[in-house]
């Protein structure tokens, strides 16, 4: 459905996910990469004459059409777009691990150029995710923001290198681990996952249908297009090296829009989308394909089925039933697969973890039991397969989530008897808790941790017992009388204290020494009693306190950066005039001057270097230590629910752009900067 119109060859490495297209004149689109040698080729195939005269750019000796931009540094993204309307005309976006070049290239000339700290955001994008016409962002936990206020999060397994907007609340996204999928909102549509890496992804409607698929770029060299509502792969090609970037623009200026992907050895091939006509033709002939496809699927599943039946049915009439073979053949009808789960509490060989107990109703034996699930085995799947001397109608698995989530459970089941040939295979899903991690002990006051948070909330006592089985690994036995009750968990993680404790007016305890802990049950608790807004009084001596050492340190950072800027520029001062004394010397043919002069310049710029690598690692202590700042407002954050959450992260950001500190750990505490 996507037809190659052209092809072209760039003699230059490109580097991945760092390709735009932008009209940096206000009519030509050019394509804008960065290189492997710390440099952006800019490919202008419209105006073959031009060339530059600034020092930045030079034209390159390989093509005519192709300009480098030199950055002297490593490029880690790149972008293109209208920074002033009145320009009429993009500018490209050029940032390394330090700085932010916002560059006019029409004009050949820097619009600005600035020293950036921020967070490790690996992607962002823009998509109307509420539906009321403003754009939202988010960065890679999943988190969408509109303005300063956080509208949704979602978690997933692994980071997120690449988001794109599709069309309303729908975007698509990429993971570190080979995962593609979309959203709609909070809702997955669907995901797959691949052993290469997805090194970029576009929307692009390819049949003209009007609605985007999902076009994705692969370290293998494959491009692929999948259908936004099921995955399906509709279209697909391939190139020699891994693809770099995939983008759209009207390339050869007729009036239609190509899909651009490029290869990370400088290949660059232009695709249409195909018309209305070709759609339909290509949409009958695909449908037909794939329905005899999965008709073919099916008659082969059905008659390996049956294959199996009746191999089995021999074996069971053929072959005589003794003790010492037992049964060979179909399973009794009424067998059944139980599940449970539990708390194991370890010993000397084992760390304590969650525990998945499978077991027949019957005396048929688990030959084997495939397990996958997200975020918790390595590749997301596990598998149980005992040795033929180990057989029996249960097995024990050993789980330990990483995470406080929820996590469903993929069961796959091998069921039979010791002599079987054929297995049959029970499929089911079990939820593993939220906090399955922690285990129910007795209560002791001596280990009670002194930080806690304290909110009350609308609900009987029951209802909280409701959510502890729900969330929690409780034993069969326990039984919790009505309120007010406290219960006490140890995690089995790093031995932490949990207590809970509620009073006949509703009013909640959480003791713990682990900030995101308390925010995770406050979290959980709102989600299960539908709280939209809640207010928390929180209090954590240690955390606070390691906090203040933090923006002590920031400060000191900043001064150490502000005194070596500073210093920098007294230098590039000295520097101009030593190269001015050094060319006089030259040109009066005092070469014994001259080389003085050249000599200091050398020793100077030894110390430049030194100073530089000083400035470098300034720069990533201050980087770590605004992090962990950034990490604490959103922590606060999550001690919150609805409007208070967002009213204490904005609090704590103009507690902080004030520099008053002690107002900051006031909001932590209470929520409200008002006395």
């Amino acid at each position: 459905m996507l037809l190659p119109v052209f092809t072209l060859k760039l003699r230059h490495k490109i580097s991945p996910r760092m390709v735009a297209v932008g009209r940096y004149d206000g009519t030509h689109p050019c394509l804008a990469a960065a290189t492997q040698a710390g440099k952006v080729l800019i490919h202008n195939p419209h105006t073959r004459s031009q060339h530059f005269s600034a020092s930045r750019v030079f034209q390159s000796p390989l093509e005519s059409d192709v300009s480098l931009l030199n950055i002297n540094q490593a490029v880690t993204c790149l972008t293109a777009g209208v920074l002033n309307p009145e320009l009429g005309y993009d500018a490209l976006l050029v940032g390394t691990q330090t700085n932010l070049l916002a560059y006019d290239v029409y004009n050949n000339s820097d619009l600005f150029y600035r020293e950036v700290t921020g967070d490790n955001v690996h992607s962002l994008a823009l998509c109307d995710f509420d539906g009321d016409g403003k754009k939202e962002s988010e960065d890679f936990d999943i988190r969408v923001f509109k303005e300063d206020e956080i509208v949704a999060e979602m978690t997933e397994t692994e980071i997120i290198t690449s988001l794109c907007p599709m069309y309303g609340s729908r975007f698509g996204y990429a993971l570190s681990n080979g995962t593609v999928g979309v959203y709609d909102k909070t809702a997955r549509y669907w995901r797959i996952k691949s052993k290469n890496h997805a090194m970029s992804i576009h929307a692009f409607d390819l049949n003209s249908d009007g609605v985007c698929e999902l076009i994705t770029g692969w370290s293998n060299g494959k491009v692929d297009a999948r259908s936004d509502r099921t995955g399906e792969v509709i279209f697909k090609d391939n190139f020699s090296s891994a693809v770099a970037g995939v983008v759209e623009g009207d390339y050869r200026m007729d009036g239609h829009v190509q899909l651009i992907c490029c290869s990370v050895d400088g290949e660059i091939r232009g695709y249409l989308p195909g018309t209305a006509e070709m759609r339909g033709n290509l949409l009958d002939t695909s449908i037909e394909q794939d329905l005899i496809r999965e008709l073919s699927q099916k008659k082969q599943n059905l008659l390996l089925e049956l294959r199996n039946y009746e191999e089995n049915a021999k074996a069971e009439s053929s072959s005589p039933l003794n003790e010492a073979d037992g049964h060979r053949g179909i399973i009794p009808a009424n067998t059944k697969l139980h599940t449970a789960l539990s708390v194991n509490l370890g010993n000397e060989t084992q760390a304590a973890h969650a525990e998945l107990c499978i077991s027949t109703s019957n005396d048929t034996i688990i030959r084997a039991v495939l397990i996958f699930a997200e975020g918790i085995f390595l590749g997301e799947s596990h598998v149980v397969h005992p040795s033929i001397h180990n057989l029996s109608s249960s097995i024990r698995v050993p789980i330990t989530p990483p995470k406080d989530v929820p996590v469903d459970l993929h069961l796959k089941t091998f069921v039979g008897y010791r002599c079987s040939t054929q297995f049959h295979v029970f499929e089911l899903t079990r939820q593993l808790p939220r906090f399955s991690m922690y285990a129910l002990t007795s209560p002791d006051s001596a280990s009670k941790p002194l930080s806690y948070v304290n909110f009350t909330i609308a609900e009987r006592a029951q209802r909280v017992v409701m959510w502890l089985n729900q969330n929690f690994l409780l034993p069969e036995d326990t039984n919790i009388q009505n309120a007010p009750f406290q219960v006490c968990f140890t995690s089995l993680r790093n031995g932490g204290q949990l207590y809970i404790k509620i009073k006949l007016s509703g009013e909640i305890t959480v003791n713990t020494d682990d900030i995101d802990l308390a925010g995770d049950v406050i979290q959980s608790m709102a989600s299960f009693f539908a709280i939209e807004d809640l207010q928390v009084e929180a209090e954590f001596p240690v955390y606070f306190e390691e906090l203040r050492k933090v923006l002590v340190k920031v400060d000191e950072y900043h001064s150490v950066h502000q005194k070596l800027s500073a210093d920098m520029a007294d230098n590039s001062n000295l520097i101009r005039s030593l190269l001015v004394r050094a060319e006089d010397a030259r040109l009066m043919r005092d070469m014994k001057t001259m080389k003085s002069r050249y000599m200091e310049l050398y020793d100077l710029n030894k110390d430049l270097l030194n100073g530089y690598k000083i400035r470098c690692n300034n720069h990533t202590e201050l980087l770590g230590n605004l992090k962990a700042v950034n990490q604490a407002i959103q922590r606060a954050g999550r001690l919150r629910v609805g409007k208070p959450k967002n009213q204490v992260i904005t609090a704590c950001r103009d507690a902080i752009r004030s520099n008053n500190i002690n107002m900051l750990f006031r909001i932590m505490r209470v929520g409200t900067a008002s006395s």
